[in-house]
Formats: C-alpha cells, sequence, structure tokens
C-alpha cells in the first residue's frame, strides 16, 4: 500500500555538504578508484544525502538543481549495487534510467561511463531520431544499466526487443521535464510495464503539485531530499536584463559577445527558425556559431556540442530543448535571446552556468512585449533582476515610445511592494 506523503520521511538539507570524503560514504575500492582519478574530492550536498540512502536500498525523492552533481548522487550507488550481481540475460536490464532529452540521455551515459571506469558492466543509451536497429542489437545480450528517452524505449519494448522482468531499479530524472514536455502518458505506460517490486529513483528541480501526484503513484513511502530552494537559481549566477526593441536584440548580442571578448555563449531563442535566424545573422558578423534543436538530425546536434564543449565554435544558440542535460564544464555566459514563456524555464536555462560553485553571467534581452514574463519570472525567483544600459550601443526606440534604457517594468505600489515577494 502507498504512503501518503504525510506520512513520508524527509531530509532537508543545505546545498553545500558536510561530509569531506567519498570514503565516508561506503563506497566500494572501484568506484573510489575512479572518482580520485577523475580528481572529484568532496560530495555535493545531493550525493551526501542521496548516495547512503540509494545504497540502502529505499525508494527516494530528490529535488535539485542541474550543476549539483545530481547525476553522480544516483550512479554511484547503481554501479555500486552491481559489483556483485550476476549479467543480465538477454533483452532484460537491471537498471532503467529514465529521461526527457536524448542531450540528458548521453551526458548521463558519459556520467556512467566516468565513475564506472573500474567496474565491469554493461551500459546502452537508446532515444529517438537515430536508426533503432543498432540499438535493437546492442540489448540484444541483455545489459546491466539502460539510459532511454520514453518513446524509443517503448518501440523498443513493442518490438520485443527489451523486457523488464529483471530490473531492479528504476530511475526518473527530470520528472518535472518530463511533464512539461507531456511524458506524463508514456511515463505511466513505462511503469506499467515495471515489476511492482523495485527500487523507485525520483529526481527532480522542483517538487510541484503535479510531480508530488506522480510520485504518489508510483513511489512507496519515499524518503525525500531537498538540496536547494524551490524554483531559485544559483548564488553564483550573476543575472541581469537589457531593454530593447525586438528588431535589435541580434544587433546588441553581436555587440556584447564583441565588446566584452565573450569566448562561449550559450544563446536560448523560443522557436526553431529564431535559432536558425540567429545563427546566420552571427555567422555574417564573423562570430561562429551554430542552432541546436529539434529539427537537427541528431548527429548534428551531438557534433554541435562537442564542438561547442572544445571552443571550436563560440556560440551555441539552442531552444528549449536543450535547457536541460547541457553540462558544460565552466559555461560562462548564458543568454535569453527570447525570454520563454514558463517562468521555471529560465532558471532551468541560466542553470547551465554557475555550476558547482562556479561563477556565471545570465543576461536577458527583453522587448516590451515581454514585461509580463519578466515580471512572472521575477514574482518566482524573488529577485528583481538588474536593468542594465550598453553606452556604446545605439538602441532605437521601442514601438511603446518608451525609452529602451529604462526600465519598463512597473515596480509594485508601495502599498503592495511589502507582499510582492511572498506571491
Amino acid at each position: 500500500m502507498i504512503k501518503t506523503f504525510e506520512d513520508k520521511k524527509e531530509e532537508q538539507v543545505e546545498t553545500h555538504s558536510d561530509v569531506t570524503s567519498f570514503d565516508s560514504l561506503g563506497l566500494s575500492e572501484p568506484l573510489l578508484k575512479a572518482i580520485a582519478y577523475h580528481g572529484y574530492k568532496k560530495p555535493s550536498a545531493i550525493q551526501a544525502k542521496a548516495i547512503p540512502l540509494i545504497m540502502n536500498g529505499e525508494d527516494v525523492m530528490a529535488a535539485a538543481q542541474t550543476g549539483t552533481g545530481k547525476t553522480a548522487s544516483f550512479a554511484l550507488p547503481i554501479l555500486e549495487s552491481l559489483l556483485n550481481k550476476r549479467q543480465s540475460s538477454q533483452r532484460q536490464a537491471r537498471v532503467l534510467i529514465l529521461t526527457p532529452t536524448r542531450e540528458l540521455a548521453a551526458q548521463i551515459l558519459a556520467s556512467l561511463e566516468t565513475y564506472g571506469k573500474y567496474v565491469s558492466s554493461r551500459t546502452a543509451v537508446v532515444f529517438g531520431g537515430v536508426n533503432i536497429n543498432p540499438q535493437k542489437n546492442k540489448l540484444k545480450n541483455g545489459v546491466e544499466i539502460l539510459v532511454a528517452t520514453p518513446g524509443r524505449l517503448l518501440d523498443l519494448y513493442r518490438q520485443k526487443a527489451i523486457r523488464f522482468d529483471e530490473l531492479d531499479t528504476f530511475v526518473l530524472d527530470e520528472a518535472d521535464r518530463m511533464l512539461d514536455m507531456g511524458f506524463i502518458h508514456d511515463i505511466r505506460k513505462v511503469i506499467s510495464l515495471l515489476p511492482k517490486n523495485r527500487q523507485t529513483l525520483l529526481f527532480s528541480a522542483t517538487f510541484s503539485n503535479d510531480i508530488r501526484k506522480l510520485a504518489k503513484s508510483i513511489i512507496k513511502n519515499p524518503t525525500e531530499v531537498s538540496v536547494t530552494p524551490r524554483n531559485t537559481a544559483a548564488a553564483t549566477i550573476s543575472q541581469a536584463v537589457y531593454n530593447v526593441k525586438k528588431s535589435q536584440k541580434s544587433a546588441l548580442l553581436s555587440h556584447l559577445i564583441s565588446q566584452h571578448s565573450w569566448e562561449q555563449v550559450l544563446v536560448f531563442t523560443k522557436t526553431k527558425h529564431g535559432a536558425n535566424r540567429l545563427t546566420d545573422y552571427l555567422k555574417v558578423a564573423g562570430l561562429k556559431s551554430m542552432a541546436i534543436h529539434g529539427n537537427k538530425s541528431q548527429s548534428a546536434r551531438t557534433k554541435a556540442l562537442a564542438d561547442f564543449k572544445k571552443n571550436k565554435i563560440r556560440i551555441l544558440i539552442a531552444t528549449d530543448i536543450a535547457s536541460r542535460g547541457l553540462d558544460i564544464d565552466q559555461l560562462p555566459h548564458v543568454v535569453n535571446y527570447d525570454l520563454p514563456y514558463v517562468a521555471e524555464d529560465y532558471v532551468h536555462r541560466i542553470g547551465r552556468t554557475g555550476r558547482a560553485g562556479a561563477i556565471g553571467e545570465a543576461i536577458s534581452l527583453v522587448s516590451a512585449d515581454e514585461a509580463k514574463l519578466l515580471k512572472a519570472i521575477q514574482r518566482l525567483i524573488k529577485q528583481e533582476i538588474e536593468i542594465k544600459t550598453c553606452k556604446n550601443f545605439k538602441f532605437e526606440k521601442d514601438d511603446t515610445k518608451q525609452n529602451p534604457n529604462q526600465n519598463f517594468f512597473r515596480k509594485p505600489s508601495k502599498k503592495k511592494r511589502s507582499n510582492y515577494y511572498k506571491r
């Protein structure tokens, strides 16, 4: 019987861990060796709290923003659990990690390979947009860990390429993003295929009411771990807004990149066509850039991300499909060319920078018709974002006849101001 969340155990922790080393978490030598090899010294808060719970076999609900070491918090105990288990049978998997996007799936696989450097386990990643046959062949002899996106996983199940009779652990990663992308029905289909006697781990940036409703139906008496306040950006990220006419956004972005000599910039647009147009504009301006979005092939998206990480291209332009799962070390700048329709997506976007304690900068180019979107974001993060000006850039007057160098977003009246940040 599934207990209500009033019955759940709960752990509220700080973002920084008091645990001084990975040795104290009970991990085996092969994993500690891999951790040391890659230069990791101290576990993050989510790792310090979640790893012992997962190794103890508990079901866990964890709220953690990107950049907090979330993936390792389930990857390490999963690899630990496989050390003394026999290999999976044909077309079977011991662990299933379900994730919303191809990029995030590939990143999780990379993390498993990093931490599993000295662990003998078979892993596979499956997602859409590529030929299904190599994936079927990969699963033929069975794998210990399968990382998958929902649609392709169900396709493989229908084609009898994968079964879950031997499944021990199910991980639902980026659960809030799953719901945002409309995967709820696919998630329920996948869960209906899994053994009822399993360990379930749910990771989400936030614990919204929808997430809790979903969790009630799939997790038995979970321990809840939360390491970051809901819907907040990392304190190491400086945030700023430039008020600009929509038709001048491309020119302003080009100017900012050139004037400040930004070498690596991730830019978010609302639409695929907008991403393509901006890419073409920047290329003409002599700024090497590339776009990734749903219309790009998986190979093109993978190459663009790899080139960006290697600094072969200066600017990566992405739609919100890339706002989760992009793990780029020391990314200094994120630009919202367009504000997102959903305020929560702003937090996910700017979370690409300022990771693991690093300093980052998030810039938003905001036109008058986006004023309500900005107000919603500021209300969500309980913070008024600084308005900046650019003295060397000639702003045209906005369509609203307001000065684009001034803040056209109304502050609350004195009477309402005290309650402004409580909404």
